[in-house]
């Protein structure tokens, strides 16, 4: 059972300021990181899709939230540079599900934008910064393309590399597609062209750039979650076309979800840290769910020799009932990577996972809100400017809500 030994709660306007030290059950170690849970938004319709980056250049991260029907909005939380946000909208009365996003300069005039997907009705969209993002007025909308059903996830990066970022998307079960959309220069001139990169694959969730063959080319990761399929796509560009040869990573886990790029091994090349186990039903033989509580994991994924079939995976937790999403970085600043992750229901967590130097070993767990139901996208990133990265999260159906957990540092006051 966590033991909280500090708890505090201040009540301000939208940030509800909760201080707790973690200890993970059955850990005799004194918790190394303290996390004050904070209230970014509620009262959403449903909160699922989020992002950090300096919208407005002015040094510091902003933060954007979708959330659809009948809210039907993407919003830009601006950052005063300490951690409070005002909340701005980006667009509104955009029906059905804007969801998960990212953001980039996708027009090249060197201020970022927002690519997101419109869930079910099969869209992916981008919203275009004017240079003046915090002024309230609705950034213009462009269309990517209208022909993704289910559009789930995307990613960003030169593909081609002709210089100019395009748009690779995953589709959920309406679609159950990889696809990649060229930007030709002209992002705002119509729909962008579509290029498959592989079709009839059940239930595609996740979609991530990066080198995992070192060639200086940007790659795909990508989940099945039905066939429990954990791939990656090498992008083999040749006289300005691509062609993409599919690698397996892992075929023999379950129900895969959402995960990321990360050197986790610090050897310079890209593991991947993730996920299993989401739709946790132990009472139910759906076959599309996790049934077991061993299957629901958060795992990494060693990149050795990339092309070949089967990375080893190395178990960080297991138990983490309905695991959504996992994402790494260095947050008690060991010099060593460490994982944050969220599990859905059952109850609904969000949690972080500490490496003690060799990853390959032992992890220990810390869990930072034990029952946030609906729990999904997870980020890591310092939205406070102290130097430590802080965590966010949302949480839709039974929660819906924003919060993000800043990283106050070494419980013993070390830095």
């Amino acid at each position: 059972m966590i033991r909280k030994l500090r708890l505090i709660r201040l009540l301000s306007g939208l940030s509800m300021v909760v201080t707790l030290l973690n200890v993970a059950e059955g850990d005799d170690r004194s918790p190394s990181l303290r996390f004050s849970e904070r209230l970014i938004a509620d009262n959403y319709a449903y909160a699922y899709g989020i992002a950090a980056a300096d919208i407005d250049a002015d040094g510091d991260l902003d933060l954007t939230s979708a959330d659809y029907t009948p809210h039907n909005r993407l919003y830009l939380f601006e950052n005063d540079g300490q951690g409070s946000f005002q909340r701005h909208i980006i667009q509104q009365d955009d029906p059905e599900r804007l969801e998960r996003h990212l953001v980039g300069d996708v027009d090249g005039d060197g201020d970022l934008d927002v690519v997101i997907v419109k869930n079910l009705r099969g869209h992916l969209l981008w919203f275009e910064n004017d240079g003046s993002p915090m002024d309230d007025v609705l950034w213009q909308r462009h269309v990517v393309t209208t022909e993704l059903p289910g559009a789930y996830d995307v990613a960003l990066a030169d593909f081609d590399q002709d210089g100019d970022l395009d748009v690779a998307a995953s589709s959920w079960v309406l679609g159950n597609q990889f696809a990649w959309f060229e930007n030709d220069g002209s992002p705002g001139d119509g729909e962008w062209q579509k290029h498959m990169i592989e079709a009839d694959v059940p239930e595609t969730r996740t979609i991530r750039a990066a080198d995992f063959d070192g060639d200086g080319d940007a790659d795909l990761l990508g989940t099945i979650r039905q066939s429990g399929d954990v791939v990656w796509y090498e992008n083999r560009l040749a006289d300005g076309s691509i062609s993409w040869s599919r690698h397996m990573i892992d075929d023999e886990s379950v129900c895969p979800a959402h995960g990321n790029p990360v050197d986790m091994d610090g050897d310079g090349d890209i593991d991947v840290v993730m996920a299993l186990g989401f739709y946790f039903k132990p009472d139910d033989n759906d076959p599309k769910a996790s049934h077991s509580s061993d299957e629901n994991q958060i795992v990494w994924y060693e990149n050795d020799s990339p092309t070949q079939d089967g990375w080893a995976r190395h178990v960080i937790t297991s138990g983490f009932d309905d695991a959504f999403e996992a994402i790494a970085a260095d947050l008690d600043g060991d010099g060593d990577v460490d994982v944050a992750g969220t599990s859905w229901r059952n109850p609904g967590r969000v949690a972080w996972f500490e490496n003690h130097g060799d990853p390959k070993g032992n992890w220990t767990r810390h869990v930072l809100n034990a029952d946030w139901r609906s729990a999904n996208q997870v980020i890591i990133a310092d939205l406070d400017g102290d130097g430590r990265p802080d965590i966010a999260a949302c949480a839709e159906r039974g929660s819906n809500e924003f919060r993000w957990w800043r990283n106050e540092g070494r419980a013993n006051g070390a830095e």
